[in-house]
């Protein structure tokens, strides 16, 4: 019996597909801390948009109840002032990782509100402290700060972090 060996084999060599598990591998290792950066980068601007959103309805409070310099306000005193049916609303005065807006103290009328030091501490790799004053300096540049008295003291960074 004569069986002619055929030469040509068709399939890949182990060769070539270690080459593409490790080029698969190459750019996971690129691609995964990027999104993981994204995603926090993206947690810490809804946190910064939620602060923003506070610091409206704090005014609208204290416009429509003729509240006072050093007035305080509790959550659901604001939430009142938010869009119905937001996460904002519903969420009971908590940010995305479950933290105390204001650190869960009282929020004042004329205060800025605060990251929660733990909110802070998480995403202190992605928004350093300058990246928080910026909200101040936005609200200030803004307009949303007129008609309320400030103090200049008062930050919404926590005391370690203040500039």
């Amino acid at each position: 019996m004569n069986r002619s060996i055929n030469s040509h084999s068709s399939g890949f060599t182990l060769v070539e597909i270690m080459i593409v598990v490790a080029i698969i591998a190459l750019l996971a290792a690129i691609a995964v801390p990027n999104f993981l950066c994204a995603r926090k980068r993206s947690q810490a601007s809804r946190v910064l948009e939620d602060l923003r959103m506070i610091d409206a309805a704090l005014d609208q409070y204290a416009n429509e109840k003729s509240k006072q310099s050093g007035a305080t306000a509790t959550w659901t005193d604001i939430q009142f002032y938010l869009k119905t049916n937001s996460s904002l609303y519903s969420s009971a005065g908590t940010d995305l990782f479950g933290n105390s807006y204001n650190n869960g103290t009282v929020f004042t009328v004329d205060g800025l509100p605060k990251v929660n030091d733990n909110t802070f501490n998480q995403l202190s790799d992605v928004a350093p402290a300058e990246y928080w004053v910026a909200l101040q300096v936005n609200l200030r540049s803004t307009g949303i700060v007129q008609g309320r008295i400030r103090c200049s003291g008062q930050r919404f960074l926590p005391a370690r972090c203040q500039v």
